[in-house]
């Protein structure tokens, strides 16, 4: 019976006693200035970290853009497998319009005068044949360059493969020049012209700077010294800047990237607002793992011959294809993220004095003192005075 009545009062002292805030009065050097340290952590953070380094004051749009690209420049090429010939921006550059993208040529396997008639498969593990059954008229090899008419042939003494019907002579992509045919297109430039809004700033910008007269920007190439604001660029200047050679990336081509960064601060002291040019490779250049390396496409251009046949010459295009990527982000003062972020930050002072408790409890040289004076039981039944202590350091 008394194990019930003494469980039944030690309830109802957990549900109806009252806790409240009692003030200790430390007068200790050392957790005074822990206190101190804390709340100026606390305030470094919350106004010098958060407000004025992470501008935390400012409300952000993000860029949008628009780009146009123009490439210049010209090569002879004078080789024995091939008629001599002058390169022009029509020829080298595919598209011809580029916009936040553009390929030059750098180097190709040209095939020339094919027309549509029947000729033997290259050989190959599925082009390979013993007799005309392993030939099946009509069938598509994704792998081969034709259909098959069903007649198995000597490719050579030494190998049979299948007969079809496709664009004849059959290109040989395998004699691809150890040297990059457009080894002149390293001294090619191309113009960006970049615009750029940020729309809730109604603010607009683009990459020819208002200083920027045509008569600068007729002679000026990119230089991040001596002119850093021109936006001609020279081609192997940008694949130098990517940590690479043009000459052997001019022989299976590759992708670069033109990066620019429109980051900018609007506050009006913080002056303007200039973009930012980087460039790295974009396409995987692993040595250990080199299955398909580069970048290539093909097309061809079409003729027609005196007598009315349909006849073309087959290039495989090897080149760089650079990828101009456009970001950044604009920031402006504004009231509310000012107050909305200080508020957030202060509130790491209500923290301190939990901090400090912790520090003064466990720490402090007198923390057997100070528990034994940190929590008090006042029994209304007794009729004693109140418990108090001495001054300057408040807790709970």
């Amino acid at each position: 019976m008394s194990k019930t009545r003494g469980c039944c009062r030690s309830f109802l002292h957990f549900l109806f006693d009252y806790e409240t805030n009692k003030t200790l009065v430390i007068t200790s050097l050392g957790v005074g200035c822990f206190f101190r340290l804390c709340q100026l952590v606390v305030l470094l953070y919350a106004v010098g970290y958060v407000l004025m380094v992470q501008k935390a004051y400012q409300q952000t749009d993000t860029v949008m853009s628009t780009i146009t690209t123009k490439v210049k420049g010209f090569a002879f090429t004078n080789r024995s497998d091939m008629d001599p010939h002058f390169w022009d921006v029509a020829d080298y550059v595919i598209p011809p319009q580029g916009g936040d993208s553009f390929f030059v040529l750098t180097n190709m396997v040209i095939t020339p005068h094919q027309t549509q008639s029947r000729c033997l498969e290259l050989p190959g593990p599925s082009a390979t044949c013993v007799d005309d059954c392993d030939c099946i008229e009509g069938y598509n090899d994704p792998r081969g360059n034709g259909i098959r008419t069903g007649l198995c042939e000597n490719y050579s003494t030494t190998a049979q493969t299948c007969e079809v019907l496709s664009w004849c002579p059959l290109e040989k992509d395998t004699n691809l020049p150890q040297h990059p045919l457009l080894a002149a297109a390293e001294n090619f430039t191309v113009l960006i012209k970049n615009s750029v809004t940020y729309p809730k700033f109604n603010f607009h910008m683009r990459n020819i700077l208002p200083h920027i007269n045509s008569s600068y920007l007729k002679r000026c190439i990119f230089n991040r010294t001596t002119d850093p604001d021109c936006p001609i660029f020279r081609l192997k200047h940008i694949v130098s800047e990517a940590g690479e050679d043009f000459e052997d990336m001019a022989v299976k081509g590759g992708i670069l990237g033109i990066i620019i960064d429109w980051s900018c601060d609007l506050d009006w002291w913080a002056g303007k607002c200039f973009p930012k040019y980087s460039f790295r490779r974009l396409d995987n250049k692993n040595p250990t793992n080199n299955v398909a390396p580069g970048y290539n496409f093909r097309f061809a251009k079409y003729f027609k011959t005196p007598d009315g046949e349909e006849t073309r010459t087959l290039i495989k295009a090897y080149g760089i294809r650079f990828d101009i990527l456009v970001f950044g982000t604009a920031g402006k003062f504004g009231i509310v993220p000012m107050i909305v972020s200080l508020g957030a930050g202060l509130s790491f002072l209500t923290l301190v004095p939990l901090v400090a408790d912790v520090f003064m409890l466990t720490c402090a040289r007198k923390r057997h003192l100070y528990n034994k004076h940190k929590v008090t039981y006042l029994n209304e039944d007794e009729d004693t005075e109140p418990m108090s202590m001495g001054s300057s350091y408040g807790t709970q």
